[in-house]
């Protein structure tokens, strides 16, 4: 067992966590969950040796233990895979797989490496992932990166696995091979920590739910003993009602047109219209070539054929500023690399589309920037204690809600929404869902792109739905059903049988 008991931890007089508990047992998948900054992270991290507590116990196996540093929990058979991928891009897939663990000829350092290839096989194919180990693992997709950080955690014999939202990035298929290895592993008696925002996965695959709020305990629930909305009620402290809320919005004439767009190879002959007051939905598997549609819409990508229209009138848009020039916005999938500068302060990442709303011949306004910040960190509900602090300092979920303050801010006209909702909890979900609805109801064009279906069905018109970089079906709303979509991006033809 581990057990947690009395864990606090302030950062800078900032009160983290107060008197949170938690415990997990031997062959238990135990979720802990919370909203965006409610502290499961830092949890977990001083569960793991990363910070120290200010005050608590923990014991692991029945011992009181403090570990200074992840490798002494390793030692005790703790793993972790963070939110954020630690794949080192420039090593090969086998040589992350065995990083800190690798094997070599004695004390010459000399590696083993057609050994831990052969072993990084072994343990991919266990997992479902056929893959040259051999090859860079920068060159892979982040759902591919994703499975090598899982399997890194096994290879390791771990008797405690810690995931935080291990599935953010993968495929159905992909999450129904993860959900089948940690059977498996369960059934050896491996214990797992599971953090996810998607209320789906811990009804399908968790034994026990502990819920924290502002950093502190709430109580622990067993699965077959709760519900949906007692565990809502828990972490957000109110009722959410639906989980998406209802739109009545009268939708108007065509706004923005793709006719016959393809990119290279990742995406062709594309085709589809997006009205004023509409949420056009994109869906599809990983790598059928979503988001590159959405890049070339932008200017981000290169176009190689097609063209865009808004308004009736053929448009150039060979660059993200251009994009601009005509009212696009686009919150990207990538917060991190894309969205965010993380060095920079929240006030700072929501002004860089912005400036011209706060400055006059170069000059900043400051009491009019504070002024906007403030505002949408109360109505995105950002957990932070100021607008000044950097924004790598937040909750994966509260960088997410930067990013698309900072595209609000622009005032667009039509919107592009590449997984806005990843990592984010289910409270600040309906909130996200709110400000779709409200901008759609102010005439904005939308299109989401989502991998997950009841959001896809829950807030689109229509749907897109794309297969290997083509165009398989446009479906109408009352065509959504989750079966219906997955046919056709899984390459489904039309008029057959579902």
């Amino acid at each position: 067992m581990i057990e947690m008991s009395g864990i606090s931890k302030a950062f800078s007089g900032n009160v983290v966590l107060q008197d949170v508990q938690f415990s997990i047992a031997d062959g238990e998948i135990h979720a802990l969950m919370g909203e965006n900054g409610a502290g499961k992270s830092t949890l977990m991290k001083i569960l793991t040796g990363i910070y120290a507590r200010d005050t608590g116990e923990v014991k692991v196996d029945g011992q009181p233990v403090v570990f200074h540093s992840p490798k002494e929990a390793e030692a005790l058979g703790i793993a972790v895979i963070h939110q954020e991928l630690n794949i080192l891009p420039a090593l090969t897939v086998a040589e992350n797989l065995f990083l800190g663990n690798e094997k070599t000829y004695g004390p010459t350092g000399i590696l083993k490496t057609r050994e831990m290839n052969k072993e990084a096989t072994r343990i991919l194919a266990k997992l479902g992932l056929e893959l040259d180990v051999r090859q860079l693992a920068g060159e892979l997709s982040v759902g591919k990166q994703q499975i090598i950080e899982i399997a890194k955690a096994i290879a390791s014999d771990a008797k405690y696995i810690i995931m935080d939202e291990p599935t953010a990035a993968l495929t159905d298929r992909e999450i129904e091979t993860l959900f089948s290895t940690i059977h498996e592993l369960k059934a050896k008696g491996i214990s797992f920590v599971y953090i996810s925002h998607r209320m789906e996965e811990i009804f399908a695959i968790c034994d026990r739910i502990t819920i924290l709020r502002d950093g502190q305990y709430v109580g622990v629930r067993t699965i077959k003993d709760t519900t949906f909305d007692e565990i809502v009620q828990m972490m957000v402290g109110r009722e959410l009602g639906e989980r998406f809320p209802e739109r009545n919005v009268k939708i108007g004439e065509v706004k923005l047109e793709v006719k016959n767009l393809s990119c290279d190879h990742v995406c062709q002959n594309i085709d589809f219209s997006v009205r004023k007051g509409e949420v056009l939905g994109i869906a599809g598997l990983m790598g059928a070539g979503r988001t590159e549609v959405a890049q070339a819409i932008f200017g981000y990508r290169k176009k190689t054929a097609g063209e865009i229209v808004i308004d009736g009138q053929k448009v150039s848009i060979a660059n993200p500023i251009q994009a601009m020039n005509h009212k696009i916005a686009f919150v990207t999938e990538d917060r991190k690399s894309e969205g965010l500068v993380l060095d920079f302060s929240i006030k700072e990442n929501m002004m860089l589309t912005n400036l011209e709303k706060i400055s006059k011949t170069g000059i900043v306004n400051k009491v009019r920037e504070e002024d906007i910040c403030q505002g949408y960190i109360e109505q995105l509900r950002i957990r932070t204690s100021s607008a000044n602090l950097a924004v790598k300092s937040l909750s994966g979920g509260n960088q997410q809600k930067v990013v698309i303050a900072k595209w609000l801010g622009t005032e667009p006209e039509i919107l592009i929404l590449d997984e806005p909702t990843r990592g984010v909890d289910i409270g600040a979900k309906k909130e996200i869902y709110t400000i779709i609805n409200e901008l759609a109801e102010q005439g904005v064009a939308v299109i989401m792109i989502s991998s997950e279906l009841p959001e896809v069905i829950g807030m689109a018109d229509r749907v897109l739905v794309m297969h290997e970089g083509k165009q398989t079906a446009i479906l109408q709303q009352d065509e959504l059903t989750q079966e219906t979509i997955m046919h056709y991006a899984t390459g489904g033809e039309k008029g057959v049988q579902i």
